[in-house]
């Protein structure tokens, strides 16, 4: 459910209050994991942590006016969700990177049941998650790191960044303009044809001219 809120201390304030306590738990979980390079603030209605325009000026691909997305904590009707795009990003197909890999194996280690799609971790209670895996896995991707993992992996999937230059291997790469000629342009068709057309007459002109003298 998305909010209006302003800020992360306001949307808390909004929260049911047999979820807050949770939410502020993951919360403080992730700032005191959180590299230098992230922001957090508001981004689609949820708590964002984000590379800001001043970090990464290109922002999110599907949206260059939002800043690039790296993880969110959301209130949704059925449960509760914290989105780690650190995780997604690097999914190509069914294929999964090592540090996807890592956080798996990791979170099997606890003994906790996993419940995620690609970078969705649902929850319904605190005790569902294994705090320190996640702690760890926002730890372990440092702003340029995940900037590079983002970028390579929109690069493997042939996304062009609307906010910048296609990337290099992207489909639809952008073709270099060709460089001007330094050549000054041909005249128009239309001023040779004229030109043509006014020395012909002027021969007509002349040839009667002479003959009336003669």
């Amino acid at each position: 459910m998305q909010s209006k809120a302003t800020t992360a201390s306001a949307y808390l304030k909004q929260l049911p209050a047999d979820r807050k306590p949770a939410i502020e738990a993951v919360r403080k979980a992730i700032l005191a994991a959180l590299p230098k390079g992230y922001e957090e603030g508001m981004q689609y209605g949820h708590i964002g942590y984000y590379v800001p325009h001043s970090v990464y000026p290109p922002g999110y691909h599907c949206d260059p006016s939002q800043p690039l997305p790296f993880v969110a904590i959301a209130n949704q009707k059925q449960h509760m969700a914290v989105y780690m795009m650190g995780l997604y990003c690097g999914c190509v197909g069914n294929d999964e990177t090592p540090h996807v890999n890592w956080f798996r194996d990791q979170w099997a280690k606890t003994g906790k049941k996993l419940d995620m799609g690609k970078s969705c971790i649902r929850f319904k209670k605190l005790e569902d998650l294994a705090l320190d895996v996640i702690a760890e896995a926002v730890r372990r991707q440092p702003a340029q790191l995940y900037i590079d993992v983002y970028e390579k992996s929109l690069a493997d999937q042939g996304i062009v960044h609307k906010g910048k230059k296609a990337l290099p291997g992207a489909k639809g790469a952008a073709v270099a303009p060709k460089k001007a000629s330094s050549k000054p342009a041909s005249r128009p068709a239309g001023k040779k044809v004229t030109k043509k057309v006014t020395k012909k007459v002027a021969k007509k002109s002349a040839s009667k001219t002479a003959a009336r003298t003669k």
